[in-house]
């Protein structure tokens, strides 16, 4: 079973350079990156039953170079279930961009460039969740983060050159700051596989301890977009084109997560600085809801709750017990397929309407009934409304804050429930407005009530009105099944969840296993 753990890497690896010589040939480049993603969610699959079954995870040491001088993979059952969803979401992702650009040619994501450019992308997705040491979890970073700033500036307009540079700068700080983590790790322990780190981050003084906690906490903290690193992320996302946006989205935040929960559960456990990020995820939950509210342009506002919703991550992460552990890793399942489900929704909206401002959209209740149910569904899950799986993470991660029960746990449970009614009005307020509002001339009252979203950024936008090819709806309604999946089945994955948050906090001896394979 160890054999399948390298070509969650490589197969992305191979389909990216098969793509790029197949450059010309558009149904080629199409065929490889359905397959190779395909393949990869099914080797993800069979490795989150195998492991999950034998409860013990599987250490590779790549080239049989040992610990620590070799690459490790390393996949337990938080690494491929992660591994699993971000391949069915980027997979979802590919089949609405081929429809997308079946539609509009190349003129908005060029073929010949996007497709060795995301299959690079889910290699470093990849890399990162399976990697057993911090160097190859930079390495994972650099990979994603260089196929990103492809992506996030294809079709070349002002706006996407303008916000891929603040994106590349933003990236590269916190790239060298990751770096200069990793070397200051290495100088004081001598090595970087986080199986030996946490055997050996005791022996350092706690002040030493936790500076380079917080160096670490800083670095991913930009990359997961925590208040007050995530000014990058609003004026970033919303530029790019819609399926690179989903994308984005849904899965590059979460990769800074998933760094903050191995660093913080595996390598820096003696080292506390839960009251610091039960104050972050505060912070980060009300403010990202409160830009939310400001905004008048849909993919504005879903980049601000996005950023309010990883606060409730970080929240359970501060929790830092095995009950809360389990409800993020839950909550961040359901926030990838969930968000990323939204911004789709937002693309069939702007080719249908021609514009994704609140102010402009009016009538698709009667003119696009399909897209209408695509969006509310969603969004509501993401507003935490019963019983969809928004509303059962939420639920689990308050009781695993009450059950401890200290009274800073209690304000961040209150700031939690106001951000979830908050984002809920901010989404049904964009729902009101573009679906249910017809075409005639406001009425005062109306004008009164959203007249302070005028001076809002991107609330004139106009674009051009497409076409919306029958891939991109079946694309985006299979998101929303996998999103109404997360609550009929929320029993089985949440036991999976919560064997993840016990795992975590009560790891195996993960360096003797890295030396039995070695041996």
């Amino acid at each position: 079973m160890t054999d399948l753990v390298p070509l969650l890497v490589t197969l992305p690896l191979l389909g990216a350079a098969i793509a790029l010589i197949a450059g010309r040939h558009r149904r080629t480049q199409v065929t490889v990156s359905i397959v190779t993603l395909t393949l990869t969610m099914t080797i993800a699959a069979v490795l989150l039953v195998a492991v999950h079954n034998s409860d013990v995870p599987f250490a590779v040491s790549v080239g049989g170079w040992p610990v620590p001088f070799g690459i490790v993979l390393y996949v337990d059952r938080l690494a491929a279930l992660l591994v699993l969803v971000s391949s069915v979401v980027l997979l979802a992702v590919l089949l609405f961009s081929v429809g997308q650009g079946a539609a509009d040619g190349d003129d908005d994501t060029p073929v010949s460039i996007f497709h060795p450019s995301y299959l690079i992308l889910s290699a470093g997705i990849f890399t990162a969740f399976i990697a057993g040491d911090l160097f190859n979890l930079y390495v994972g970073f650099e990979i994603l983060l260089v196929a990103s700033y492809v992506l996030i500036t294809l079709g070349g307009t002002e706006s996407r050159i303008r916000t891929g540079v603040v994106y590349i700068v933003v990236s590269l700080v916190s790239s060298i700051l990751f770096l200069a983590s990793i070397a200051a790790i290495y100088g004081a322990l001598g090595t970087v596989n986080m199986a030996q780190l946490s055997e050996r981050m005791t022996e350092l003084p706690q002040e030493t301890q936790l500076v380079l906690h917080l160096m670490l906490v800083v670095a991913f903290g930009i990359k997961a977009a925590i208040f007050p690193l995530s000014f990058w992320l609003p004026d970033s996302y919303p530029t790019a084109p819609a399926p690179v946006t989903a994308v984005f989205a849904g899965l590059l935040t979460k990769v800074g997560v998933y760094a903050l929960i191995r660093t913080e559960t595996e390598i820096f456990r003696e080292n506390d600085i839960n009251f610091l990020l039960l104050i972050v995820a505060l912070a980060t939950m009300v403010v990202g809801v409160l830009g939310a509210i400001a905004q008048a342009e849909l993919k504005r506002i879903l980049s601000f709750t996005l950023v309010s919703h990883i606060g409730y991550m970080v929240f359970g992460l501060a929790i830092a017990t095995p009950a809360a552990i389990g409800a993020t890793v839950y909550y961040i399942v359901h926030h990838i397929v969930v968000q990323t489900t939204l911004f789709l929704a937002i693309g069939l909206i702007e080719r249908r309407a021609g514009s994704t401002s609140i102010l402009r959209v009016r009538g698709l209740m009667r003119a696009a009934p399909v897209i209408a149910v695509l969006y509310f569904i969603p969004a509501v899950n993401l507003g935490g409304l019963p019983p969809f799986s928004g509303f059962i993470g939420k639920y689990a991660l308050f009781d695993a804050a009450a059950q401890v029960g200290t009274p800073l746990l209690m304000v961040v449970i209150v700031g939690g429930i106001v951000t979830s009614l908050l984002t809920l009005y901010a989404l049904m307020r964009a729902w009101n407005l573009a679906f249910w509002r017809e075409d005639e001339e406001e009425s005062p009252e109306t004008e009164a009530r959203i007249g302070y979203l005028g001076d809002a950024p991107a609330a004139g936008i106009k674009t051009e009105r497409r076409a919306i090819p029958r891939i991109m709806t079946a694309a985006t309604a299979g998101m929303v099944v996998v999103t109404v999946a997360l609550t009929i089945f929320a029993g089985p994955l949440y036991e999976v969840c919560a064997s993840i948050g016990n795992t975590l906090l009560e790891p195996v001896n993960v360096v003797q296993l890295q030396q039995d394979v070695d041996s």
